[in-house]
């Protein structure tokens, strides 16, 4: 347990057995029945939602809403001096401090080790700036990040800020007026497939021996913008890149990612204030501010940021249908297109040169994620098609032969 005068980790009720339930924390809560009014994973209505975080729905015919969500500004950025040990350079991190040292808020909700495993997300309350450094890097696995609305609440904090994945975030937000807070600030990151910690360790472990180390020797993994997976080590040996084409995806479960993940429709967390992920940064960090809270969020780093303009390259067209192909595969049971082993580092050195970058790589990813959602949905979970799959989305895989049937339709 994580408890000093800076960050404290409140004791948690136990998760209510839930359908399609990725932990968020609110089956946890005192009325754990909300969830049927929170979850992203009943029936969603991000057009509503968006309309009330923001002001407005996306606008489908602004460039890049329909992919991405509402948004004021999309910028590249990288804080100068980047922070030792943070994910990206510490963006994320460095706004709640400064939310913290402004006193604009009393208390962060957002994750931190767990002691006895680096790699295993544990909820905490933030309450100094300094207890921010806890907090840095990723964590793999379900983390109940709103359970501790209420010890928050409970312990006379008014004014928070919340930094959480889309799931998280759609269920705060459906929340948010019965919560009586004084502020709100949402910092979001983008999340696409999340698994538990021991099955993270699985995979941790195929890929240490890849690279012929111990899996407790990597101390830190990071899926980039260039088709690479960047791992950092204990021992101090230098840092190491794997093409996305080499990694043993195909030595793990079918079922290693839930089908919570495999249908998840908001892989940019469209409801937080801000957006600070990594998918058309090109090897700095993504931001999307979304409203005025998300400028004054931006306002609070001065000049400790650089910024840039999103830079687009490459064509998506072609390996999101490949993308569809090989998961309609999977999706029916059938054995996956696997490259020839020769092939791989050759497309594994062109991905990143020809392949889709900036924002056509963002574009990509979202669209892979929203054909994901649609196949593998349609095939274990038909009847939720038509509350679960929204219209955006259906604009999003029209171009690659994916429509709704009659019974889809919300």
């Amino acid at each position: 347990m994580l408890n000093t005068n800076a960050v404290t980790t409140p004791p948690l009720a136990i998760a209510a057995p839930r359908d399609l339930c990725t932990d968020c924390g609110v089956s946890r809560t005192a009325d754990a029945k909300r969830c049927g009014q929170a979850c992203q994973f009943i029936k969603p209505d991000y057009a509503a939602m968006e309309t009330r975080v923001h002001g407005r729905a996306r606008d489908l015919l602004r460039p890049d809403e329909m992919h991405f969500g509402p948004f004021r500004r999309m910028l590249r950025a990288s804080l100068a001096p980047p922070i030792a040990g943070a994910q990206w350079t510490g963006i994320a991190t460095r706004i709640a401090e400064r939310l913290l040292e402004t006193n604009a808020v009393d208390a962060v909700l957002t994750m931190a080790p767990d002691p006895d495993d680096a790699w295993r997300p544990v909820p905490v309350i933030v309450t100094k700036a300094e207890g921010m450094a806890q907090c840095r890097g990723m964590r793999m696995g379900y983390a109940p990040l709103l359970a501790l609305l209420e010890p928050a609440r409970a312990a006379g904090y008014k004014k928070l800020a919340v930094i959480g994945i889309p799931c998280q975030v759609y269920a705060l937000r459906a929340l948010e007026a019965q919560l009586g807070l004084e502020k709100l600030y949402v910092i979001g990151t983008p999340c696409s497939d999340n698994t538990t910690t021991e099955r993270f360790h699985h995979f941790l472990e195929l890929v240490a021996a890849q690279v012929r180390t111990d899996a407790a020797n990597i101390s830190y993994l990071e899926f980039r913008a260039d088709y690479h997976v960047e791992l950092r080590f204990a021992d101090g040996r230098k840092a190491q890149a794997i093409p996305f084409l080499q990694l043993p995806i195909s030595q793990l479960p079918p079922d290693f990612f839930p089908l919570t993940c495999r249908t998840c429709v908001d892989y940019t967390n469209v409801l937080a204030d801000i957006t600070v992920g990594y998918m058309g940064g090109e090897g700095g960090q993504w931001l999307l501010v979304r409203n005025e809270r998300g400028e004054q969020l931006m306002n609070l780093l001065g000049n400790e940021v650089n910024t840039f303009e999103p830079r687009s390259a490459g064509k998506r067209r072609g390996p999101v249908k490949g993308f569809l192909a090989n998961t309609l595969r999977a999706a029916g049971g059938l054995p996956l297109r696997r490259m020839p082993d020769w092939l791989r580092p050759i497309v594994g050195w062109l991905m990143p040169r020809v392949g889709p970058r900036g924002l056509e790589f963002a574009r990509a990813r979202v669209e892979m994620k929203a054909v994901e959602s649609i196949v593998h949905l349609r095939r274990e979970q038909p009847a939720r098609m038509k509350s679960m799959v929204p219209p955006h989305v259906w604009h999003l895989v029209e171009p690659y032969g994916l429509k709704p049937e009659e019974d889809e339709h919300a």
